[in-house]
Formats: C-alpha cells, sequence, structure tokens
C-alpha cells in the first residue's frame, strides 16, 4: 500500500477511522441499559450539572439526551460510519463531527479519554478535507487534513513522552510498575518480571525514548512506518494490560497521515 499517495492516504484513513467508529459505537449501544432513565448514567441524574443553565438550554438537552432520540441518534452515527468505506462527503463529516461533541456532553467531557480527543481529531480532519475542497482543491485541502491529523498524533506521543521524562517515577520504573498493578489483571504476580528494577527501569525508558523522540518519524516514511509499528504494538499491550481496546484503532487511524507527511516538508 502506498501511502505517499493522496488518494490512497486519504481512503486508508477513512476506512479505519470508520472501523473505530463502529466499534465505539457498537460499544454506546450496549450500555443502552446503563444511560436509560432507570440505569446507573441516567441523564435525570446527570442533568443536575446544568443547574445553572437557564430553562430553555435545559429543555434542549432533555430532549437531545431522550433515550429515544439517543438511540436514533446512534444507529444514525453507526450507518454515516459505515458510509466512510465509500468515502466521506460534507454532510458526513459535519455529522460526525456534530455526534462527537454531543458524546462528550452526555460523558462530561471524555468517555475514554484520549480515545475521544483523537476521534474528534479524526472528524474535524474530516471536516477539513471536505469543506475546504471547494475552495482551495482537493489535494491542498485533504493535505492540510492529513497534516491535520499528523500534527495532534505525533504531539500526543511527544507530550506523553516528555511528561514521562519529567517524573522520576516513570525514571526510575516505579511508575511503570504501579500502573500495571492497576491493570485488568493487576496486581501483578509477586514472581512478575516487572517486579524487577532492571526490566522496570528499562521498559520505562524506552517508552520515555520511544514517545518523546516520535516528532523524528517525520523525517523520513521508513522512519514513520517504524514508529508506527512500534506504536501499533504499544497500543496493544496497552489493550491487553488495561483494556483500553479504543486507543489502539483511533490512534491507528492516524498512521496513515503520520506516514503520508513524513518527509514532505
Amino acid at each position: 500500500m502506498d501511502l505517499s499517495s493522496l488518494p490512497t492516504a486519504v481512503k486508508t484513513f477513512e476506512c479505519l477511522g470508520a472501523i473505530s467508529l463502529l466499534i465505539q459505537t457498537a460499544e454506546f449501544l450496549r450500555l443502552r441499559p446503563a444511560t436509560a432513565v432507570t440505569g446507573v448514567w441516567s441523564w435525570p441524574i446527570q442533568r443536575a450539572d446544568l443547574a445553572h443553565a437557564s430553562a430553555s438550554t435545559q429543555r434542549v438537552f432533555d430532549a437531545l439526551f431522550d433515550d429515544a432520540l439517543v438511540h436514533a441518534h446512534l444507529w444514525l452515527r453507526a450507518l454515516m460510519a459505515a458510509s466512510l468505506f465509500f468515502g466521506s462527503t460534507t454532510l458526513t463529516a459535519a455529522f460526525l463531527f456534530a455526534s462527537g461533541i454531543v458524546i462528550l456532553i452526555r460523558w462530561r467531557g471524555a468517555f475514554n479519554g484520549g480515545s475521544d480527543f483523537m476521534t474528534l481529531v479524526f472528524a474535524t480532519a474530516l471536516l477539513i478535507g471536505n469543506l475546504a475542497t471547494p475552495f482551495f482543491g482537493e489535494t491542498l485541502a485533504w493535505k492540510a487534513a492529513l497534516w491535520y491529523g499528523c500534527i495532534h498524533a505525533v504531539t500526543s506521543y511527544f507530550i506523553s513522552g516528555a511528561i514521562k521524562l519529567f517524573s522520576v517515577r516513570w525514571r526510575n520504573g516505579t511508575a511503570l510498575t504501579h500502573f500495571l498493578d492497576g491493570g485488568i489483571y493487576g496486581p501483578l504476580p509477586a514472581h512478575s518480571s516487572f517486579r524487577r528494577p532492571v526490566v522496570a527501569v528499562v521498559c520505562s525508558w524506552a517508552f520515555i525514548l520511544w514517545e518523546f523522540a516520535f516528532p523524528l518519524a517525520l523525517l523520513d516514511p521508513r522512519h514513520a512506518l517504524v514508529w508506527c509499528a512500534v506504536a501499533g504494538g504499544f497500543h496493544v499491550l496497552v489493550f491487553r494490560y488495561f483494556g483500553l481496546n479504543r486507543f489502539f484503532w483511533a490512534w491507528l487511524t492516524m498512521f496513515p497521515a503520520i506516514i503520508h507527511c513524513a518527509g514532505q516538508w
């Protein structure tokens, strides 16, 4: 697959985004009993956050988060996401962007942390590519869209690495053990290799240096392929130990943008 080709990069970007969105939407649909009026995450409870808002604003959100409308919204979101396999349009991009904002509001800003942010970055990139095409031409518009996604993805890795670099607990390996103890299979067994100081330090510094140096991936497409391959393995490990499957797909969506933009200065 030649991701240096703009049409191929855009198509791959759209298809991976479709997969990510479909998985997320399926998860939201499975959560419907928990978000219904009698559920643990019911809107009548959460609407207390809007106590300061006007009565008209509250009515708007009451209608928006009515269980029947939420159900219809999620199925329409799935349909729009599936349509990305055949290419995006301004209507599709605008709906997915607005849908992302609505879902973030429903979950008080984030349902699954960084993956929500990266999904919104994807929807924004789609919007840029489609909205800008009539004014600047398809090539420039989609280059801008891919660069938008690329910069956000690369920056997210770099900042994560920088934060770890300035953290004593990450540099000495204790943070890694602490996080793994809190994973879905934690705490770690007493005989786990990750409890050995040398292993914990080596693994921690491997993550730190890889993330902090991620901008170097943009020097050459071959570098980008290596960094993205490592990133894929990293997100598989995050899924394995913490159950964060959305992170894998949200960031995988950005890999075509990173690889396409690498070396194009």
